[in-house]
């Protein structure tokens, strides 16, 4: 059973449509999903987390169809944007207190601990905590309702380097057991490179390949040119195709 099922996914705008996006995700693996500005990757989210209503296709999370049993979908899953946005003069102590009652698996002794072994104070405020601590704070609150498939909506935009590779290191971390995994979405291709097992690329509403990262990196090799002088990394690959698209 997969953690996460996407199949002909298609929503249509005026201006844009997410044209049948299909992929997989399995336990215990990371993908990161990745395109430019406009693509489609925030309407795969929405439409996964049913903020958005899809025209056609199907959602599966952990085997459960969606939106058909969405309560139970988003028991088991924890959605980490890239840090706290609201209620900054709140204290971190009152945002877990009113997350808590939405689900019913929380466990309050395993918030405590996560939040100390990540070094994140409930005692401050939201507005006092870094870029960095906010994302783990919503990692801490995420497994302490047992999620087992997160959704990272460019979680380490705007972090210094050494924030961002603590936080790539917990996330190889989180889904070391094999009982979790995650979907990546973020604009710092290099840390897909660091962390990601596979990847989702949509381009212009569709998906471009999907798969694992390294027999997606070998099928586009054949963008080098003599001038290269070792195979081309994503952000390479990623850059020269869009030059392609558009002829630059």
């Amino acid at each position: 059973m997969n953690a996460l099922q996407v199949e002909n996914l298609t929503k249509k705008y005026p201006k844009f449509t997410l044209d049948s996006v299909s992929f997989s995700l399995e336990r215990g693996r990371i993908m990161g999903l990745i395109g430019k500005n406009g693509a489609g990757k925030s309407t795969t989210l929405k439409s996964i987390l049913n903020l958005v209503r899809p025209d056609e296709g199907r959602i599966e999370i952990l085997g459960l169809p969606c939106p058909e049993r969405e309560l139970e979908c988003r028991q088991r899953t924890g959605v980490v944007p890239g840090g706290i946005d609201f209620y900054l003069d709140r204290r971190l102590s009152a945002v877990i207190a009113a997350t808590r009652r939405f689900y019913r698996n929380w466990d309050g002794e395993a918030c405590r601990r996560y939040l100390d072994e990540f070094g994140v104070d409930p005692a401050k405020r939201i507005r006092e905590l870094s870029a960095g601590m906010r994302v783990k704070a919503r990692i801490a609150m995420a497994l302490s309702h047992r999620a087992e498939l997160f959704l990272f909506d460019e979680p380490t935009s705007g972090l210094d380097p050494v924030s961002r590779d603590e936080l790539l290191t917990l996330f190889r971390s989180l889904v070391k057991d094999g009982t979790r995994s995650i979907l990546f979405s973020t604009h710092i291709i290099s840390d897909l490179e660091k962390c990601a097992d596979g990847i989702t690329w949509i381009r212009d509403g569709r998906i471009l390949a999907s798969g694992e990262k390294s027999a997606l990196l070998a099928s586009f090799q054949h963008l080098r040119t003599p001038e290269d002088p070792a195979p081309l990394t994503l952000e390479e690959i990623m850059v020269r195709t869009e030059r392609r698209e558009f002829h630059v």
